[in-house]
């Protein structure tokens, strides 16, 4: 099964794991100083690199797949909107079916290695990208330098290169108004943490020179369980008054279960509700499983590549709700 679609370690509040790992290859110039022969020659030194690497990843070049195809795997997360459409035929990406490994290729930096994980699991997603890295630089010669570490077109890269996250569902800290408070602290321990829609954070670090990868770990682990113990507590909160949070997600899944048509944006502030009515065991007729289909197939390319045909925002919008009703009546 692709991750996307799993639960993990804390899944109720953290709903995935990222590693991302940029490096550079010596003797090419960044990115930003590319002509079109250094961008030719990257890509011939990574497709030959990733028939030798393993793990099941298949190389494919931006220019062979067509837009929906793009934009549904920017909606998993696993390609950045950057490099799937200003990239043009000098970029590409390695990618196993999983879709827990994915190796952007002149993106910002010449390589930038991401895996993922459902819940929280950056020990052994740090592991696994380390374990890559050190494959691909058996192969390749990578831009370093012995003072500052692996070099980047991208100075927040220079060192480590590391870019680890975590994505959290905090929609109790939302309605007991306390996020802004939470966003302020996290700030202010040198992390990351920013909206990414709805009522999910991605919490990362900032720094990636004189700090090593293991302690850049334990720093965003530490903020998260913080985080989490928090959320805990709102949802605490909530559910004193019980009747009320009750009724809430209940309408919302009425909306969600019986409505004939749904816009995206509609579709994502109620999927937040209901997430949260689910994973207090308040609402019984949805499982976990059957919400990670929702939330996948109702993203508009998704939900395109799903049903197999191509449509208009309208059609969309139709066509989700009979998409959401089919996964909920599923057998489990």
């Amino acid at each position: 099964m692709n991750w996307y679609l799993e639960s993990g370690k804390n899944s109720d509040i953290v709903e995935s794991s990222r590693i991302r790992i940029a490096r550079n290859i010596k003797g090419i110039p960044f990115v930003n100083k590319m002509r079109k022969e250094d961008f030719e020659k990257v890509l011939d030194i990574m497709e030959n690199a990733i028939d030798n690497l393993g793990y099941g990843l298949k190389y494919i070049r931006l220019k062979d797949i067509d837009d929906l195809t793009k934009l549904s795997l920017v909606e998993k997360h696993v390609i950045t909107p950057e490099l799937a459409f200003n990239k043009g035929e000098f970029g590409a990406f390695a990618i196993n079916e999983e879709e827990n490994i994915s190796i952007m290729i002149n993106e910002d930096d010449h390589i930038r290695i991401q895996v993922f994980s459902a819940g929280e699991d950056l020990k052994a997603m740090l592991d696994l990208a380390i374990e890559i890295d050190e494959k691909l630089g058996k192969q390749i010669n990578y831009a370093y330098n012995e003072k500052f570490g692996f070099l980047s077109n991208c100075p927040t890269n220079v060192g480590t290169g590391l870019k680890a996250s975590v994505m959290v569902h905090l929609p109790a800290l939302a309605r007991t108004e306390n996020i802004r408070k939470i966003l302020d602290v996290v700030n202010r321990f040198d992390m990351n943490i920013r909206g990414i829609y709805g009522d999910i954070y991605q919490i990362s670090n900032k720094q990636t020179l004189g700090i090593s990868e293991e302690e850049t770990i334990r720093k965003i682990s530490v903020i998260t369980e913080k985080v989490m113990e928090q959320e805990k507590l709102a949802r605490n909160i909530l559910l004193k008054n019980s009747i009320e949070l009750e009724d809430r997600v209940y309408r919302l899944y009425g909306i969600l279960a019986n409505c004939r048509k749904l816009t995206y944006e509609e579709c994502s502030k109620i999927l937040s509700e209901v997430k949260l009515g689910v994973d207090l065991g308040i609402i019984k007729e949805l499982t976990d499983s059957k919400l990670k289909k929702i939330e996948l197939y109702a993203k508009p390319a998704n939900l395109q590549k799903y049903l197999g045909e191509t449509l208009e925002a309208y059609d969309r919008d139709i066509k989700r709700t009979e998409v959401i009703k089919r996964i909920i009546q599923e057998e489990v």
